[in-house]
């Protein structure tokens, strides 16, 4: 089946490699997969294609899917639509970043080396931080490398996080964690705001805590309004604050800088990037200056020539397992998502702190619109926590007959991409749906979506 894709295929090498490893064909690869999940069906093409003809199968194939550019989009959870300027994809196609995967030679690598200086810059100035690295992978590996971070420096081994949290993103934190003995202990929220319960909180804030971990807005959208209070909670009891944040919240929500955050993370993607089917994504990484080395990833530094008349980019810190000692070594992220800063970096330079507050400006008041209109209509619960939001908020479908299952379904086929299910995620909120608003909704999009929702209730 795979002769005709591999030049050097042959029967003797691949009966000694199955050998080698102890299988008895190829098949016994893929011995985990459910034998119902498995294809029988050959795929091998009847005769060979012309481009033409693979490019018409191809998009064939894929206009069935409906994205964003077809229909306006209600879903958010994690990676968000944003507008992406022109000027970002210009300037970041150029050959001179696309070639550059990563400065191993830095020396020789001054132009990516000086744009990810200034990506670090701006996130440091964005977060009110000290010290930016060059980009992790996405915010969950930020979280589990914060939380590790955390551990090592505390020399404790708990670390305390929401309980609205993204599930796949606690997952990671997980896996990042569990071989080093680090545990993960969630904290109490109230069902009705979603407001940390600070009670619950400084009971399980102990000598063994090495950080406390909150996000804001949250992963369902609601502003917490506690963060000074934690803040001050958790380093009484000499642990550490890290805050994620989503960084385009940022033009009209506090930093976490100004909480006194020992490590700030978030989500870069909102910051020139698409969608993409869900990836790359860019994980953002900050602290105090005191903290930085145990900071993972690489940062750039500035610095002058040798007779101090040019200004010139370097690696200052990279302490991963591939420039030092692995024991000593802080993660062993192997890469960055240096593609992904670079653009980031070009978006935050257009933008500048009066268009992130432009931007913020334009999201909140659709936010409100959205929660305004939706909540108009008989049954529906909007937001279902009783908090400020920022870009994303909670639907209770609970009060009507119609499962958030079926209601997205409906949606889809009037041309509307819904909200996020809920239902596994958090069964103690019913049937639930997150619904995300950026700038790219329009006001009449919202009342579409509105008109839409009541249809397909009342019927």
């Amino acid at each position: 089946m795979v002769k005709q894709y591999i030049p050097n295929y042959n029967e003797k090498t691949i009966n000694q490699l199955e050998k080698a490893i102890g299988i008895q064909e190829t098949g016994d690869l893929f011995s985990d997969l459910p034998k119902e999940a498995r294809s029988n069906e050959s795929i091998r093409p009847s005769r060979p294609l012309t481009e033409l003809e693979v490019r018409r199968e191809v998009e064939k194939i894929l206009s069935k899917n409906r994205t964003i550019r077809e229909f306006p989009s209600f879903l958010g959870a994690g990676i968000w639509s944003h507008y992406v300027p022109a000027v970002v994809d210009a300037i970041a196609s150029r050959g001179e970043f696309l070639t550059s995967y990563t400065p191993y030679q830095p020396e020789i690598s001054q132009g990516i080396l000086q744009a990810l200086f200034e990506y670090q810059s701006m996130i440091c100035e964005l977060l009110n931080m000290n010290v930016s690295n060059s980009s992790m992978y996405d915010w969950a590996s930020s979280l589990g490398e914060a939380a590790r971070m955390a551990s090592r420096i505390t020399q404790r081994n708990e670390i305390i996080v929401p309980h609205y949290i993204d599930p796949k993103k606690k997952l990671v934190v997980r896996a990042y964690t569990e071989p080093l003995g680090i545990r993960i202990v969630e904290f109490d929220q109230e069902q009705s705001t979603g407001q940390i319960v600070l009670e619950d909180l400084k009971d399980k804030i102990s000598n063994n805590t090495a950080a406390v971990y909150v996000e804001n807005p949250s992963y369902l959208g609601f502003v917490l309004d506690s963060c000074e209070a934690i803040s001050q909670m958790v380093h009484d009891a000499k642990g550490l604050f890290i805050m994620g944040v989503d960084p385009i919240s940022l033009g009209v929500l506090k930093p976490p800088g100004d909480f006194d955050a020992d490590i700030a993370i978030g989500e870069g993607q909102p910051l020139g990037n698409y969608l993409n089917n869900g990836g790359p994504l860019l994980g953002i990484f900050a602290c105090k200056e005191n903290l930085v080395r145990q900071m993972p990833g690489r940062i750039v530094g500035m610095t002058t020539t040798q007779n101090g008349e040019e200004r010139a980019f370097c690696l200052v810190l990279q302490t991963r397992e591939q420039h030092i000692r692995r024991q000593k070594a802080t993660s062993n992220i192997c890469s960055n998502e240096a593609l992904c800063a670079v653009r980031s970096a070009i978006y935050m330079a257009l933008l500048g702190p009066s268009g992130f507050k432009e931007i913020g400006e334009k999201i909140s008041s659709k936010t409100n619109y959205a929660i305004t209109e939706i909540s108009k209509i008989e049954s529906i619960r909007a937001p279902f926590f009783k908090s400020p939001h920022f870009k994303e908020f909670t639907v209770s479908f609970d009060q009507t007959s119609k499962s958030v299952y079926e209601i997205n379904k409906k949606l889809l086929e009037m041309g509307i991409i819904g909200g996020k299910s809920l239902t596994s995620e958090f069964p103690e909120l019913g049937e639930t749906a997150l619904y995300c608003v950026t700038e790219l909704n329009t006001f009449e999009e919202i009342e579409k979506l509105k008109e839409k929702l009541e249809n397909i209730l009342r019927h």
